[in-house]
């Protein structure tokens, strides 16, 4: 009889045993500066929901990124390795192999429901995964399409970031309240082509940015920098980017496939600006700075969506009391220009693009009100996830939980980060590897450009002055080489240890 008591207590307790684990909330956007965070003392606009879980929680003053492009971002945070390692380098090949181990694959096997919702970008179905809806390629703001697990192809009337919203609620609605969850909730927001949600249009037409102090950069000892196309004077498109359709004489896709309500709305904003322009007949720095405003505004508003968005994650966490037992993350595939060095975009290890946003909220376990400055990365969000769920790190993770370091405010994070893309091609962004240390950064650029950038972070925040092979730099110069190569064993980057032992990488 005691036995039988003992088998039913255990049986009857057992679901409510796994639900010890935590929830894990993952909401990943694409291409948001933490420039534009208010948490991070952004002035351009305000983000309180984002900054809800940095008040709740923690917010990562130096969160940094392997590799600063879409794909290769999202493969770093599913494997907790390098690209050279997971094999998904650069979008130009986007074919994640997604037979190896990921993080949700444990989670699944240690009784976790896993989703992941929204874009994916890693041309391959999602593997290790309960269930999966996710657009294809970049995706699109309205009327999007999703691949569904059925092999099917649907399209959902309305705004994406709202749409991925109300499909994630779905599945939380759906899945078996025994089990804990795993759910990544991936917004399209705030990637070019920056089109704003409805309610959002205008929302900045009366703010005027101030310009990035090196918003006209010449480009001075940086050759990279100098031979980029991504720059908002002669890259961004005035059909394209900026809605002034009459540059588009065909029209642009994203908005043609409006339904005829939301066309007339478009129309109803963004023809007037157009005609305002038209008349008067801008050139030279002041169509430039056009340009930066009407970006600014266009990024910012379709930001706006995604805040709050994030703020309907976070009220629904709360109405079905789940927010005790639940980790919440938030956090952007990389940085982005906001008109820093005249730019939009990412790619280079320069800090706008190299720095992403991150916050993480962990009732119980970190202190509300913490404000970390460890330099973590985007390698580390696999180990963390399985360091909280209880779940062994795998030995070929080479990220490391940083739970330690929000438990213990004496916790020793990094004392230097390494970074390389690979991408030969898109904007012009020549090949590069390098490291940063609290001061320093070194860069090793190689195919398109052949050469080093040095800066000292505590002098020239805004890394605008390449100081190396200046007189004196030749101590500092080395110790970096020597720390960067020792961080290219370690995570065993043969192309850039081939690179460092050629001729030109060891001048």
């Amino acid at each position: 009889m005691k036995n039988l008591l003992t088998v039913l207590v255990f049986l009857f307790s057992a679901p409510l045993f796994a639900q010890q684990k935590p929830n894990i909330v993952i909401i990943l956007s694409d291409d948001h500066a933490y420039q534009s965070i208010s948490a991070y003392g952004g002035k351009l606009m305000q983000t309180p929901n984002i900054d809800r879980i940095a008040n709740e929680g923690a917010i990562f003053k130096k969160a940094y990124v392997t590799n600063s492009i879409c794909g290769p971002s999202r493969a770093v945070i599913l494997t907790g390795k390098y690209s050279h390692k997971n094999g998904f380098k650069d979008n130009t090949n986007p074919n994640f192999d997604g037979s190896q181990d990921v993080f949700v694959k444990r989670l699944k096997t240690a009784g976790y429901q896993t989703a992941w919702i929204g874009k994916w970008h890693l041309g391959t179905q999602p593997q290790g995964f309960d269930y999966w809806q996710i657009v294809p390629g970049q995706g699109q703001y309205y009327n999007p399409d999703f691949l569904t697990m059925d092999g099917g192809r649907k399209r959902i009337e309305g705004y994406a970031t709202n749409i991925v919203e109300d499909l994630s609620e779905e599945w939380l609605d759906r899945r078996d309240t025994t089990k804990p969850f795993c759910l990544v909730i991936g917004h399209k927001s705030t990637h070019r082509t920056w089109l704003p949600d409805m309610p959002d249009y205008g929302r900045y037409d009366k703010v005027k940015f101030p310009l990035p102090k090196n918003f006209y950069d010449a480009y001075k000892t940086r050759e990279a920098a100098s031979l980029q196309d991504m720059s908002i004077d002669k890259t961004m498109l005035m059909g394209y980017d900026l809605k002034m359709l009459s540059y588009s004489p065909k029209g642009e896709p994203a908005v043609n496939r409006m339904n005829p309500d939301q066309r007339a709305r478009f129309d109803a904003y963004y023809g007037p600006i157009e005609k305002d322009l038209k008349a008067k007949n801008l050139s030279g720095k002041a169509l430039v700075e056009w340009k930066f405003q009407r970006y600014m505004s266009d990024y910012l508003s379709t930001a706006e969506s995604l805040d709050r968005n994030i703020g309907r994650t976070l009220d629904y966490l709360d109405k079905k009391g789940l927010s005790k037992n639940t980790i919440v993350i938030y956090l952007s595939d990389q940085g982005f220009y906001t008109g820093e060095h005249g730019w939009f975009d990412k790619r280079f290890m320069y800090e706008e693009s190299f720095r992403t946003p991150m916050v993480m909220r962990y009732p119980g376990v970190i202190k509300p009100g913490t404000q970390s400055e460890a330099m973590v990365m985007n390698l580390d969000i696999a180990p963390t996830i399985l360091d909280a769920a209880g779940l062994p790190v795998p030995s070929e993770v080479q990220g490391r939980s940083f739970l330690p370091l929000l438990k213990d405010p004496n916790g020793k994070g990094r004392d230097a980060m390494y970074y390389h893309y690979y991408e030969n091609g898109e904007h012009s962004v020549s090949p590069h590897f390098g490291i940063r240390t609290e001061r320093y950064k070194l860069i090793r650029f190689y195919k398109k450009v052949e050469g080093w950038e040095l800066f000292d972070l505590k002098k020239d925040p805004q890394e605008m002055k390449n100081i190396y092979g200046r007189r004196g730099t030749a101590e500092i110069t080395s110790e970096l080489k020597a720390k960067l190569n020792d961080l290219i064993r370690q995570y065993e980057d043969t192309e850039a240890e081939k690179l460092m032992l050629s001729a030109a990488g060891s001048k």
